[in-house]
């Protein structure tokens, strides 16, 4: 039993499972289609395969992230235990969850004075954060410190390498990411944008790959390229998709071939309906752990 707490946002997107036998309390973003709100609970209240079926069938979804309201009273029950609480947030650079989060732990302290709370910007988000908080717990269960863990995250965050891609441009055109016109002229020409976050965790694109086959061989190009200790890397290494497990388990198949040590080892996610309203269906996600990303 750990003498702290360790939490984060449903934006990790593991599962429920892993969650409890892993001993990690989170707190859930939301979500709505076709006008009614779902909690991002890891497909507790709506099946991930369901949610993405909606939208191939025309459904326009939007996010909604934690506000102050929400983490006040995450933060006050967890309190309430008497531990101290280390939280992963997501990504500043995608969200302004992390500001709530921090303006909510100042008003819990003022009603609870003992309260020891920490709020830590992941500057990440997906598996990719999935796998960064399940990293912390393996140093926690190792028997780490609270101090000498959050040391350990603020280094660890920027090692923790976030590459993906997306075959369905529809959603990247209503986001805004990119124009109506680039959109029709990528579409027609069946570019599948390869995309990362940097250092600031915010996502930037980095080449535009010409089909499918194409991006997810650059994903693995970008960990031959920047994985710690090379083609011996031995590290945790997660992958994530949109409604297309067959292309998730053909990358595994590439990345195993390239990095023996990892066969049998790598661990596959739903991309959840957080960052899914933003891909559509059909993306792919590769997390490791790497070079520094500043």
């Amino acid at each position: 039993m750990s003498d702290f707490i360790l939490s984060c946002s449903s934006t990790v997107d593991l599962t429920n499972e892993y969650m409890e036998s892993r001993d990690i309390r989170y707190i859930c973003f939301t979500y709505a289609l076709d006008g009614v709100e779902y909690p991002h609970d890891f497909g507790k209240t709506m099946p991930v395969s369901e949610f993405y079926e909606k939208m191939k069938n025309g459904a326009e979804p939007t996010t909604s992230q934690v506000n102050v309201s929400r983490y006040t009273e995450y933060f006050e029950k967890l309190a309430q235990e008497g531990k101290p609480i280390l939280h992963i947030d997501f990504s500043s650079g995608m969200s302004g969850s992390y500001n709530c989060a921090l303006l909510a732990k100042q008003e819990v302290k003022e009603k609870y004075p003992d309260s020891n709370i920490y709020v830590l910007d992941s500057l990440g988000g997906a598996t990719g954060q999935g796998m960064y908080v399940s990293i912390l717990a393996d140093r926690r269960d190792e028997g780490m410190k609270l101090e000498d863990l959050i040391e350990y995250a603020e280094t660890l965050k920027h090692k923790i390498h976030y590459w993906f891609f997306a075959t369905d441009l529809k959603n990247f055109i209503r986001g805004g990411r990119i124009s109506p016109a680039s959109g029709w002229v990528g579409t027609i020409l069946k570019i599948c944008p390869l995309l990362r976050l940097n250092e600031k965790g915010v996502i930037v694109p980095t080449e535009k790959c010409r089909g499918k086959a194409k991006a997810m061989s650059a994903l693995v190009e970008r960990m031959e390229k920047y994985a710690d200790g090379g083609y011996n890397y031995n590290n945790k290494c997660f992958i994530s998709h949109a409604a297309c497990s067959d292309d998730a388990d053909a990358v595994i198949g590439m990345i195993e071939e390239k990095f023996p040590n990892l066969k049998g080892k790598i661990e596959k996610y739903d991309i959840g309906p957080i960052i899914g309203s933003h891909t559509g269906p059909g993306a792919i996600g590769l997390f490791f752990v790497g070079s520094d990303r500043t």
